[in-house]
């Protein structure tokens, strides 16, 4: 699977922004899919994750304001990041799951800041 994330900017805080995750090269639809985020000295974390059935889990620190999403048909897997945060600012990963199998994307920089 080749996952490729775009939708990385600078925003302001308060702000909203759409991250999209596109997936290639193997039957998508059984993946759980998942969006980390590393911010500078501090490990990587789980932001959200989607099952293949739909069902989702999320960091405390975003519940309410983030919401992951996927299209099956379009092989992508979008999260919506709504009332940003200084400490949002991180590169975000997107990242594909079934048992033992796992891929990354390359990341997209997020910067929150006025």
């Amino acid at each position: 699977v080749q996952l490729v994330e775009s939708g990385g900017r600078l925003v302001q805080p308060g702000g909203s922004r759409r991250l999209s995750c596109a997936a290639s090269g193997s039957v998508f639809s059984i993946y759980y899919m998942h969006w980390y985020r590393q911010a500078p000295g501090k490990q990587r974390e789980l932001v959200a994750r989607i099952t293949s059935r739909g069902d989702t889990v999320y960091e405390d620190s975003v519940k309410g304001r983030f919401t992951i999403s996927r299209d099956n048909d379009k092989n992508t897997v979008d999260l919506q990041m709504n009332s940003l945060k200084p400490e949002d600012t991180a590169v975000y990963y997107c990242n594909a799951a079934y048992y033992n199998r796992e891929f990354w994307g390359q990341g997209t920089q997020v910067t929150v800041s006025s």
